[in-house]
């Protein structure tokens, strides 16, 4: 594993659209271990493939206290979002910039895991955001264009 360089605002591939993985390789694997490492590294409870400078449709996020339980996506496409939550958001990609989104609050979330296995994510509150904020990157789109309101530094968790 080793970590790699978080790509920061300015630069042109974190808005662009992320390509669809076909089938789990060696380089794929090596990615995520690369991407586990990185979000750890760094402190963040989430980070999706383009911030670390590949256009694939991967994310990985770990919001347990120790930091030892990494789910990783493959492909993840949100099948239902419901309800509404106020979040405070910041991003390892947009260093020293905190905001409030809105975000659903509950969330079905259907990808392939590392094993390239169909899984569903069932998910509310933090889990959700999280995952609604990294799905965003694949797509080009930054907290910052979503964002309602800045907060203060230091105010939200970095995904």
């Amino acid at each position: 594993m080793a970590t790699r360089t978080v790509r920061i605002i300015g630069d042109e591939l974190l808005r662009k659209k992320s390509r669809e993985v076909e089938e789990v390789t060696d380089r794929i694997n090596e990615l995520i271990d690369d991407m586990i490492e990185t979000m750890y590294t760094e402190d963040g409870v989430g980070i999706a493939a383009p911030q670390v400078g590949v256009l694939r449709r991967i994310i990985v996020i770990d919001i347990t206290p120790k930091k030892k339980n990494p789910i990783v996506l493959i492909n993840p496409e949100v099948v239902l979002q419901e309800g509404e939550q106020i979040t405070s958001e910041g991003c390892l990609s947009v260093p020293e910039i905190y905001g409030k989104c809105i975000r659903p609050e509950h969330v079905v979330v259907k990808a392939k895991d590392r094993n390239f296995k169909e899984i569903t994510i069932d998910a509310e509150g933090l889990l959700a955001k999280c995952l609604m904020h990294e799905i965003d990157h694949l797509n080009g789109v930054l907290f910052v264009d979503i964002m309602i309101e800045e907060e203060k530094e230091g105010s939200g968790e970095k995904e």
